[in-house]
């Protein structure tokens, strides 16, 4: 019996070894897709031509308003060369899966406050690196539309652990 306990043990650890690993790898792609998401010489042009000026061009340029930029996209989705709809939903979609899989690695992430609260202070942190960085730009509706997807990650989590006990 104590055998069998140690094996359990043994292939749970290793499942979470696992989880961990495709956690870190899934904030590597989110980090290169959202921060790094130009070329390296675009890059190395960004760093290059940085100075003090770039943090007061970036605080002219961000969106302070909440929905201003929903609002925007939606009004204008039609026009051709606006990706409103992949921007929209892919600023939504990228963030379901840290909502899945927080909770599955940490264990007070399951409590759902708990997994917004490391979700928004995620996200915060990319905004702000953005603002200061000329990397992207600071946009308060990312920052929503992000903790929406870590919300519903969220809730997918639940509504599946739920379904997977019955088994």
């Amino acid at each position: 019996m104590n055998c069998l306990r140690k094996s359990l043990q043994k292939m749970k650890n290793q499942k979470n070894k696992c989880l961990l690993l495709i956690f870190i790898l899934y904030i590597l792609f989110v980090i290169k897709v959202i921060v790094f998401k130009y070329s390296y010489a675009q890059l190395q042009e960004i760093v290059n031509g940085w100075q003090k000026d770039v943090i007061w061009e970036g605080l002219s340029t961000a969106n302070f308003t909440p929905l201003k930029t929903i609002k925007m996209y939606i009004r204008y989705y039609e026009l051709p060369g606006i990706r409103s709809f992949a921007n929209l939903f892919g600023n939504v979609l990228i963030f379901v899966p840290f909502g899945m899989l927080l909770p599955m690695i940490h264990k007070a992430s399951q409590n759902i406050m708990v997994l917004l609260a490391n979700g928004f202070l995620f996200v915060l942190g990319i905004e702000v690196f953005q603002l200061f960085s000329a990397f992207g730009a600071f946009d308060v509706d990312d920052i929503m539309l992000n903790c929406l997807g870590v919300l519903i990650g969220g809730v997918l989590y639940h509504i599946l652990t739920r379904m997977f006990r019955k088994y």
